[in-house]
C-alpha cells in the first residue's frame, strides 16, 4: 500500500471534516430503544429541553470525530492509530443517533459545528504530537468527562422522553468502555491544569451549543 503523503493526509482530513459537519450519517448499530416507553406525550417545553440537550450531545460527537481523527493522524503508532480509528467509527453511531433524535424532536444541529470541529481537530493534533502515553491520557480524560456529562443529561432529560434517554445511556456506556480501553493501553494521567482547562472548554461549548 502506498504511504500517504502530507498532501494526501490533508485532503483526507478535510474530506472527513466536511462529511462530519455537513453530511447525514448512518449508524452501524440499531438506535437504542427504551425497554418500556412511559405513558404520556412530551409537552412543548419538554421537547424544547430534550432538543437542546441532544444538540449539545451532537456537538460532542462532532468534536469526538475531530479529536479521534486528529489523534490518529498525528501518531506514528499503528496499534494506537487502529484503536483511535475504531473508536471514531463507534462514535459515528452516536453522531447518527443524536442527529436522528434531533430531527424527531423538531430540533436542529448547532450552527457553530464547523468551529467546534476545527477547534477539536487542533487540540487532537497537539495531543497526538505529545506522545502515545499523553495521547491516550487525553483520550481517557475526554471520555471520563463526557461520561459524567451524559450522566448529568440523564438527570435533566424529561422522564417521559424514553427515546432520548435510551440513546444517552448507551452513549455513556460506550464512552466508559473507550476510557477503560485507553487506560489499559498505557495512558498517563494528565496534570490537573490540563484537566481543568478541558473542563472549562467543555463548559463553554455546552452553554453555547444549548442555544446556538
Amino acid at each position: 500500500m502506498r504511504k500517504l503523503t502530507p498532501l494526501d493526509q490533508l485532503t483526507a482530513a478535510l474530506d472527513q471534516g466536511l462529511r462530519t459537519v455537513f453530511a447525514s450519517h448512518s449508524a452501524s448499530r440499531p438506535t437504542p430503544q427504551p425497554a418500556a416507553r412511559p405513558e404520556g406525550e412530551l409537552t412543548a417545553a419538554d421537547r424544547a429541553l430534550s432538543a437542546a440537550l441532544m444538540r449539545v450531545n451532537h456537538v460532542g460527537e462532532v468534536c469526538a470525530q475531530a479529536l479521534y481523527h486528529a489523534q490518529a493522524l498525528s501518531t506514528s503508532n499503528p496499534a494506537l492509530q487502529t484503536q483511535l480509528e475504531a473508536a471514531a467509527r463507534e462514535e459515528t453511531d452516536h453522531l447518527a443517533w443524536t442527529e436522528e433524535r434531533l430531527a424527531e424532536l423538531g430540533g436542529r444541529v448547532s450552527f457553530l459545528n464547523p468551529l467546534w470541529y476545527a477547534g477539536a481537530f487542533g487540540v487532537g493534533l497537539l495531543a497526538g504530537r505529545a506522545g502515545d502515553a499523553v495521547n491516550l491520557g487525553f483520550l481517557v480524560e475526554t471520555e471520563r468527562q463526557v461520561e459524567q456529562h451524559l450522566a448529568r443529561h440523564l438527570d435533566r432529560l424529561p422522564a417521559q422522553d424514553a427515546a432520548s434517554r435510551a440513546i444517552v445511556a448507551q452513549m455513556r456506556d460506550d464512552e466508559a468502555r473507550h476510557a477503560d480501553a485507553a487506560e489499559n493501553a498505557g495512558a498517563t494521567p494528565l496534570p490537573a491544569p490540563a484537566r481543568w482547562l478541558m473542563r472549562g472548554a467543555a463548559k463553554l461549548m455546552t452553554l453555547t451549543a444549548h442555544r446556538i
